[in-house]
């Protein structure tokens, strides 16, 4: 694999925005070769060298901040039973989802809803607010990756291993909750067109919605953070302008999780708030939030561009420091995901520096990272496998996974990626 920073100035390109349909976007990263999906569970260690692999081109547009891959093909990518980016093995992000759903239901008022969630995963989150206590909520959930039972909560859940489309809008829903989805999505009003067919027959249609932050990804010069997988990634500006295209009123939208995160709360416009481009009227957003497409937005476009500065000497110094790391003994990288794959990917393709990668996911323990083929493993695993230095891909979980550690009586150094 491998990789450039475009420091070009603004381009007119043949790929229009998918969000405005800007003709000007400022491209800032191309990597050739990268392996497509990043959470495949792999058993052989050949099948995950052997992995498929597209190309990056990465860029920014100018007029509304939206970030996305102009080289993407969505015929690379196969979701299904095999793919698993289950996260609720950490303590820290269980506990994270269970405020959301305390929040959703005790504060937004999900009570008595018919829920859709789209992009439902293993089912965790959805089965959470139909369980809450007195919500009296019903749900349905789409993945193709979902593995268990077609039907939970004595009936009152359902799920569809299913990609969410035009046909599901049939589904009809109060609530729909979408998480880490969207940025999957190669033409995001497409998806919440079908989203918004599926709420029309509802007294009080709200959406939920959670996605990457690319503002924070730019601003911490975080380079394993761009995949292939993720072919649009949103700012809290663009995030809104996608949605008030849609047909939505946009309420809020925030950052969350140390500000990795953007949580948008919409509702349906009424017919009157939608004019002739197709743009909510924005009359509910509070104060200080973003709104949606009524002026450029040259803040991702600028942060992009101090990326592009920065990247080739960060990506530079990784190497360095990981020589020096691997000198020193048994390097391993703390965390699986999206991050993890990408970092090995990156830094060390050959797998000559890397022990191993530590997950906490008992279905991706004994399996081989995509590209690499480095050996996912337990965290109980690296006394005896030597690692004296462990990396930590997400510094939301450096207390707890120090904490096991500690308890593990396991000696290893956890360092910060920065």
């Amino acid at each position: 694999m491998t990789t450039t920073a475009a420091a070009s100035a603004c381009e007119t390109t043949r790929s229009p925005c998918p969000v405005c349909g800007g003709s000007h976007s400022y491209g800032f990263l191309a990597r050739k070769g990268v392996p497509v999906h990043q959470n495949l569970l792999i058993a052989e260690w050949d099948a995950a060298i052997r992995t498929r692999r597209g190309d990056l081109d990465m860029a920014a547009c100018i007029d509304c901040g939206f970030v996305f891959n102009r080289a993407f093909d969505p015929a690379l990518l196969a979701y299904g039973e095999d793919y698993d980016n289950t996260q609720s093995c950490s303590a820290v992000f269980d506990q994270y989802m269970d405020e959301l759903v305390r929040h959703l239901v005790e504060e937004e008022g999900v009570r008595n809803c018919r829920i859709v969630e789209v992009g439902c995963g293993k089912g965790l989150f959805l089965r959470r607010l139909v369980g809450y206590p007195g919500s009296g909520n019903t749900g349905v959930g789409f993945d193709p990756s979902y593995v268990g039972p077609d039907r939970a909560a004595d009936g009152r859940v359902s799920f569809r291993r299913s990609l969410y489309g035009a046909d599901s809008a049939s589904v009809p829903a109060d609530v729909v909750v979408c998480r880490h989805v969207i940025e999957h999505v190669p033409q995001p009003l497409s998806l919440l067109a079908d989203v918004r067919a599926a709420l029309a027959g509802s007294d009080n249609p709200r959406v939920f919605f959670e996605t990457p932050c690319v503002e924070w990804i730019l601003e911490n010069g975080v380079v394993w953070d761009f995949f292939y997988e993720h072919c649009s990634l949103f700012s809290a500006s663009s995030l809104a302008t996608a949605f008030g295209r849609a047909g939505f009123t946009v309420h809020d939208v925030r950052r969350l999780f140390g500000g990795q995160y953007l949580w948008l709360e919409a509702s349906l416009a009424a017919a009157g708030e939608i004019g002739a481009t197709g743009s909510a009227a924005n009359a509910l957003t509070p104060p200080g939030r973003p709104r949606p497409a009524e002026s450029p937005d040259p803040t991702v476009a600028r942060l992009a561009a101090d990326y592009a500065s920065r990247e080739s000497r960060k990506t530079e110094a990784w190497r360095v420091r990981l020589d020096r790391l691997a000198a020193d003994g048994k390097v391993a990288i703390w965390g699986a995901g999206a991050k993890g794959a990408t970092f090995v990917n990156l830094f060390d393709p050959q797998a000559r520096l890397v022990d191993c990668v530590v997950d906490l996911n008992p279905q991706k323990q004994g399996r081989f990272i995509p590209g690499t083929g480095h050996p996912i493993v337990r965290y109980q695993d690296l006394a005896s496998r030597g690692v004296r230095n462990a990396i930590l891909m997400n510094p939301n979980y450096r207390e707890e996974n120090l904490a096991l550690l500690k308890t593990a009586g396991i000696a290893a150094n956890l360092l910060d990626w920065d």
